[in-house]
């Protein structure tokens, strides 16, 4: 018998988890959700997906002999060219192994330069502003503001851009994202990790760094600090999780990454994750193995778009769904199906209406599933991170704006 999700039910679950003041309540805010900021006609996106931009570094670079290359070594490596966090590690690898010396055809300064050059694009073409004050970014930051918690909530991001912190300051709402200081800001691992920090500030954890994180030497020692703002000439502390660095750049990483860890642990703990394909293993890993040691932890993956691919029947989300049919507290949600519980399942209208809610219902989209007459198919689009941010907006009752699904 096929397993059926009822929207009602799932969407009231949501809302009363999301509804609670004194429960540990995070999101995981990835790659995907940039793309959900309106833009003006021509201008969208306000940043690329991870493929895009890697095709915009890789036509700006292309006139460059050292990155052709890099890119013939990677090609030779087996490693993916149309990913630029696979091109990082890769360049960042080759340091390692290239002091004094050459290393499949590169220098160690040449290899250095290249890098400064790969993150110097990505800093550029993600150094951008949030185009108004009504983003889904800023209906996060006032869904945060809406009450007094006791328990802060915690924004975990692999994104290197500054879009949260300028939803977090448009809104009034203090954060604290692991450094003090305010001329050249520098990393607290005692607040962070002995959680030393007002119970009213928003935690912000920026898992993969920012293009506002340098490194300097200083009395031959690498350090790290947060910049007041973004230059283009300095050393932008910028890394995917798949590589092990050195000390200078393992520290803040790690720590960040323990956080994740230690949040899902926690006591009824509920971390929804948005525009996150489930493509980072190291990141799996660390979800996964806190919510098997805590059965009280629950982890929501939003998934953008349907179950299966449009073009062909094949899975959108394989490493995700894999993960889920194996962890109970680890539930995904596409438009058109659902894993809760382990199981896999279309999404249904309950037909008792003794539970019957309008705002939920504002929520369910539907989709005819062929020319016939047969019913529509309900959709739960939350995996769009602007209709995820209006049930948000909802739920502190400012429906004034709120737009439906469609």
């Amino acid at each position: 018998m096929e397993t059926l999700h009822d929207t009602m039910r799932h969407l009231r679950y949501l809302r009363q988890s999301l509804s609670q003041d004194n429960e540990p309540i995070g999101f995981f805010l990835s790659a995907g959700c940039p793309l959900s900021v309106s833009m003006p006609e021509g201008e969208w996106p306000l940043i690329p997906d991870v493929a895009n931009l890697t095709r915009h570094i890789n036509e700006r670079l292309a006139g460059d002999e050292r990155f052709k290359c890099l890119i013939t070594e990677l090609t030779k490596a087996e490693k993916n060219t149309e990913n630029i966090e696979d091109i990082l590690s890769f360049v960042r690898s080759l340091i390692l192994v290239s002091k004094g010396g050459e290393v499949r055809g590169l220098k160690e300064q040449e290899l250095n330069d290249l890098e400064t050059k790969i993150c110097l694009e990505i800093t550029k073409k993600i150094n951008v502003l949030l185009p108004s004050s009504e983003t889904p970014y800023h209906r996060l930051g006032n869904w945060i503001r809406s009450i007094d918690r006791k328990q802060a909530i915690e924004i975990f991001t692999t994104n290197y851009d500054l879009l949260v912190e300028q939803s977090l300051e448009d809104n009034g709402i203090p954060y604290f994202d692991g450094f003090v200081g305010a001329r050249r800001s520098f990393f607290d691992l005692r607040a962070v990790e002995d959680d030393l920090i007002p119970s009213h500030w928003t935690r912000l954890w920026k898992i993969h760094g920012s293009i506002n994180w340098c490194q300097e030497m200083k009395d031959g020692q690498r350090s790290v600090y947060r910049a007041s703002d973004v230059k283009e000439n300095d050393s932008h502390l910028i890394y995917p999780s798949h590589l092990k660095y050195e000390e200078s750049r393992k520290m803040p990483y790690l720590a960040l990454i323990d956080q994740l860890n230690r949040f899902i642990r926690k006591k009824s703990s509920f971390l929804v994750m948005c525009g996150y394909s489930f493509n980072d293993g190291h990141l799996n890993d660390t979800i996964v193995n806190a919510l098997k040691a805590n059965p009280t932890g629950m982890v929501l993956g939003l998934q953008f778009g349907k179950y299966s691919k449009e073009n062909n029947d094949a899975e959108a989300y394989q490493e995700a769904y894999k993960l889920a049919k194996k962890q109970h507290n680890l539930n995904i949600w596409t438009f058109d199906k659902a894993i809760i519980g382990t199981s896999v399942g279309a999404w249904v209208m309950p037909r008792d209406t003794e539970y019957d809610d309008p705002e939920l219902k504002n929520f369910v989209a539907y989709e005819k599933n062929s020319e016939d007459s047969h019913p529509s198919a309900p959709l739960i689009k939350m995996g769009d991170f602007s209709i995820f941010t209006d049930f948000l907006k909802r739920i502190i009752g400012d429906t004034g704006n709120s737009r439906d699904v469609k």
